[in-house]
């Protein structure tokens, strides 16, 4: 039996009638509203708002539109959610091709990445669900196996690197945002907030029981800034990709 959403039509996504044809031009007068359009409508609604706030009423009513009327554009919100994903996609700035320092290369994709979510924070729990990928999101692919492909790796782990690095961005910026989100609703500063977690931390270790953690709050503190937090993080997981290089 056929999912259905909310509204009653029929769930889930339809990859191919969904990328591989073109919006059709219809009989009669033209359309109202373009599928780009709308999609724009829902991103900006998901910043503003998040993802809860994405529903066919409250695009529709951005734009003008009956709710109904919005059927005929994006036939239910599980495709609205992907054409959302794959536009913010098309955010990257790709190069015409690699440079050949693979490891620089996919760098600036995780940076890439992380700058996407933080204008997006909506972005991984809508990734977590998507169900196929777009155009925006095949030229990134496409970019990063061909970036990889000094590194020696099979073309198989190369597919498997993207998915690694996009969950690593997405896991890792979630976090950030919600550190600063919490920051935020407790009235504090950061600097003052994670001063409190490290002297917590300094307390418990002095009594002895844990003298690795204690030997690793006594070496030189690193920058903490997120930035360099992410970039040293990054730096590792991309190193750690020669073990079987």
């Amino acid at each position: 039996m056929a999912r259905t959403g909310s509204s009653g039509r029929p769930a889930g996504v339809d990859p191919e009638r969904l990328w591989s044809r073109a919006e059709r031009p219809r009989r009669g007068r033209p359309p109202a509203h373009s599928r780009e359009a709308i999609t724009a409508e829902a991103v900006a609604l998901a910043d503003a708002e998040g993802l809860s706030a994405v529903t066919m009423r409250a695009v529709a009513a951005r734009i003008g539109a009956g709710t109904m009327s919005l059927y005929s554009y994006v036939p239910n919100k599980e495709t609205l959610l992907e054409l959302m994903i794959d536009h913010v996609g098309g955010d990257h700035s790709l190069p015409a091709g690699p440079s050949g320092d693979w490891r620089a290369d996919l760098r600036r994709i995780g940076r890439e990445q992380r700058a996407i979510i933080r204008r997006h924070p909506w972005l991984p729990e809508a990734l977590s669900v998507r169900q196929t990928l777009g155009p925006n999101t095949l030229a990134v692919l496409e970019y990063v196996l061909a970036v990889l492909e000094p590194a020696g790796l099979t073309a198989r782990a190369r597919l498997e690197t993207f998915s690694l690095l996009t969950g690593f961005v997405a896991s890792h910026v979630s976090h950030e945002l919600a550190q600063e989100r919490l920051i935020e609703a407790t009235g504090g500063a950061p600097g003052a907030f994670f001063e409190a977690q490290a002297r917590h931390l300094r307390s418990v270790a002095e009594g002895g029981d844990y003298p690795r953690l204690a030997a690793a709050l006594a070496a030189p503190a690193d920058d903490s800034s997120p930035e360099a937090v992410f970039d040293r993080l990054l730096d590792r997981m991309i190193d750690g990709l020669t073990a079987t290089a």
